[in-house]
């Protein structure tokens, strides 16, 4: 084929796969009639280039997933260009035809597979489930606690149970998402200590399973909440118990210069000061969510482009500056942020921050979020207020 090719899948009402910025896209979802399927979206992607994707197919029955990816696959490598490697990608090829004339010609390429040799049969698809069958649960009134007593004598533990912890589908239980974002490390680092007490306690609390997110974080997706306490003080030991998961502090931030030879400018140090600036968590906590997200070149590791808050690192005339994006999403209501002004220099990355929080804080309504703030008064505020004051900035 041209070039790399990345699939993403979401099986919930919330994508949480950032699917509609990768080269295929696949929601599934039951339709109006009840019946499981997939939603196809195809030609997202971020970098260079970012583009949401776009919606090739709405309801695809799961017997031709194999069929139908493979007639995208098709046209891609029949159709994409090879002559120049940043434009060998499918988002370039959507963009260059138009999303009626692409799904036009993935419709009548999938006529010669569809029903055929790649249609999934039923007994494979149930094979493969198998593999996935739901762990043996505890009844509800062995697994569900009201948490009122530790509430009580340990606030802390309430605080990480509102920020760290989701509803589960099975009664009794709840969702648990470690934060790697610990103020004295890199962003989804975690020392192999940590990593073994993680695992054992994956094991102990739940069915020895972990999962890692692409925003940089982990999950324990099974936990009894009679075991919700008793986790949280084995967190807290090995320093994993910190509860900011959906604030500030809980960014995506690629590895940067310190790590990475296609870097063009230092990301980890941000990190830092932005711990370091924002440590009042009740602050955060009144800030609500805000998703922060950080690269250090144009390939874009760190989805700044989809970033409530997005910072691009750069260089320009041999000196570190960096972009600022705002009102990106990578959730269902997708977008691309857009460029809030000139560069900044990085001693100045923290201080603009805390201005356009301070925008938000003035301007933001009874219970609307950051993003919800931005699509309604747009730009021009948070740029009066960087730009107006900012006298530091880089050319």
């Amino acid at each position: 084929m041209p070039r790399k090719f990345k699939i993403a899948v979401s099986g919930s009402d919330s994508d949480r796969a950032a699917s509609q910025v990768h080269d295929i896209g696949l929601h599934l979802y039951r339709n109006d009639a009840g019946q499981m399927g997939f939603e196809v979206i195809v030609g997202g992607g971020l970098g260079r280039t970012p583009v949401i994707g776009k919606t090739v197919r709405k309801f695809l029955e799961p017997q031709e997933l194999l069929s139908y990816l493979d007639a995208v696959l098709r046209v891609y490598n029949l159709n994409g260009r090879r002559d120049n490697k940043y434009k060998a990608r499918i988002k370039i090829l959507v963009n260059a035809v138009g999303i009626e004339a692409f799904t036009k010609m993935v419709e009548e390429e999938w006529q010669f597979t569809k029903g055929k040799d790649l249609r999934l049969p039923q007994a494979e698809i149930e094979r493969v489930k198998g593999f996935f069958k739901a762990p043996d649960y505890l009844s509800v009134e062995h697994a569900q606690s009201s948490l009122e007593t530790e509430f009580i004598a340990h606030p802390a533990f309430a605080t990480w149970h509102k920020q760290n912890t989701r509803d589960h589908k099975q009664p009794g239980y709840r969702i648990v998402v470690v934060s790697l974002k610990n103020q004295l490390q890199a962003p989804g680092d975690i020392s192999h200590q940590q990593m073994d007490g993680i695992a054992a306690l994956a094991d102990e609390f739940s069915f020895g399973e972990l999962r890692s997110t692409h925003d940089q974080n982990l999950v324990l997706a099974d936990i009894a909440q009679r075991d919700l306490f008793n986790l949280w003080l084995k967190l807290t030991d090995l320093g994993m118990g910190r509860a900011n998961i959906g604030t500030l502090t809980d960014m995506i931030n690629c590895p940067g210069l310190d790590f990475c030879s296609l870097a063009n400018a230092e990301t980890l140090i941000l990190s830092r000061q932005i711990n370091e600036t924002f440590d009042d968590m009740n602050y955060q906590y009144d800030l609500g969510e805000i998703q922060l997200k950080i690269s250090g070149c144009i390939n874009a590791c760190g989805h700044h482009h989809v970033g409530h808050i997005g910072i691009l690192g750069v260089e320009k005339g041999g000196k570190q500056v960096y972009q600022f994006t705002l009102g990106g999403s990578a959730s269902n209501d997708a977008s691309l942020g857009k460029t809030l002004g000139r560069s900044i220099d990085q001693d100045q990355v923290v201080v603009v921050i805390g201005q356009i929080l301070d925008v938000y804080v003035q301007q933001r309504e009874t219970d609307e979020t950051f993003l919800q703030t931005v699509q309604r008064i747009g730009f021009a505020p948070f740029k009066e207020r960087v730009y107006g004051t900012h006298q530091r900035s880089a050319a």
